[in-house]
C-alpha cells in the first residue's frame, strides 16, 4: 500500500520520497537475496596475497625423491614433473573418511579447471598401501589415470614427510592431512589443509599461477 502523506506536504515533495522509499527497499531485497553480503564484505574476504590457500615461506623447495609409481611400476621422482606446477597430497589407501573427502576435492577442482593438473598422492602408511589397496582406492575415487600414488619404504618416504612438514599415519594418530601446490621451479607455494580445502579455491589458486 503506497504511503500517504498530508495535504500540506508539496506533490514534488511527496513524490521524492515515495522515490526514495522504493529504492531504499529495492536495496534491502538485494541483500537479503544475496545472503547479507554486501559489496564492501565481498571486498574485505578476497585474501591480500591473492591466492585463496595458505602462502609457503619462499624458502620452502619440494624434496625430492625416488618413489614407486603404483599405476606403472615404474620409479620417479619430483623432478620428473619440473617445469609444471603439480598438487602434492598425503594419504592412504585404506583411509576411510579424510582421504576420501580430500580426493573428492582435488577432483572436483580438476573438473571445474577443465583439464588435468598433476597430482601426486604420497603414501603416509607404506605398510598397508600394498597394489591392491591402492588400486581399489583409485578406482573408488575416480582418479585412475588422473593421479599418481607413490609408494616406498618407510626409509624412503620419511625425507619427503619431512619436507612437507608431515605426520604419517600411525596406530594412535592421523596422519597430516595437507594438500600443497608445488610450482614448476620446483618450490611449494600453496597451502591447504583438508578440513579447509574446497575446490573453488584450489581451482583459483592453480588459474591464478598459471597451471
Amino acid at each position: 500500500m503506497a504511503a500517504s502523506y498530508p495535504r500540506w506536504v508539496h506533490p514534488r515533495i511527496r513524490l521524492a520520497l515515495v522515490v526514495v522509499g522504493v529504492c531504499v527497499a529495492a536495496v534491502v531485497i538485494g541483500v537479503v537475496a544475496l545472503g547479507g553480503k554486501s559489496s564492501s564484505t565481498n571486498v574485505a574476504d578476497v585474501s591480500p596475497t591473492g591466492f585463496d590457500g595458505a602462502l609457503k615461506p619462499p624458502a620452502a623447495v619440494a624434496p625430492d625423491f625416488r618413489l614407486h609409481d603404483d599405476e606403472t611400476g615404474k620409479t620417479v621422482s619430483m623432478a620428473d614433473w619440473r617445469g609444471r606446477d603439480v598438487i602434492v597430497t598425503f594419504m592412504y589407501s585404506t583411509c576411510q573418511d579424510t582421504c576420501p573427502l580430500t580426493a573428492q576435492q582435488i577432483r572436483g577442482a580438476l573438473d571445474a579447471l577443465g583439464h588435468d593438473v598433476p597430482l601426486l598422492i604420497v603414501s603416509v602408511d607404506p605398510k598397508d598401501d600394498t597394489p591392491f589397496h591402492v588400486k581399489r582406492f583409485l578406482v573408488k575415487e575416480d582418479l585412475v589415470g588422473r593421479a599418481t600414488y607413490l609408494t616406498g619404504t618407510r626409509a624412503q618416504l620419511e625425507p619427503v614427510w619431512k619436507g612437507y612438514g608431515v605426520q604419517p599415519q600411525g596406530k594412535d594418530f592421523d596422519h597430516t592431512a595437507e594438500t600443497v601446490i608445488v610450482d614448476g621451479s620446483g618450490h611449494q607455494r600453496i597451502g591447504y589443509l583438508s578440513s579447509e580445502l574446497v575446490p573453488e579455491d584450489l581451482t583459483h589458486d592453480l588459474r591464478r599461477l598459471g597451471a
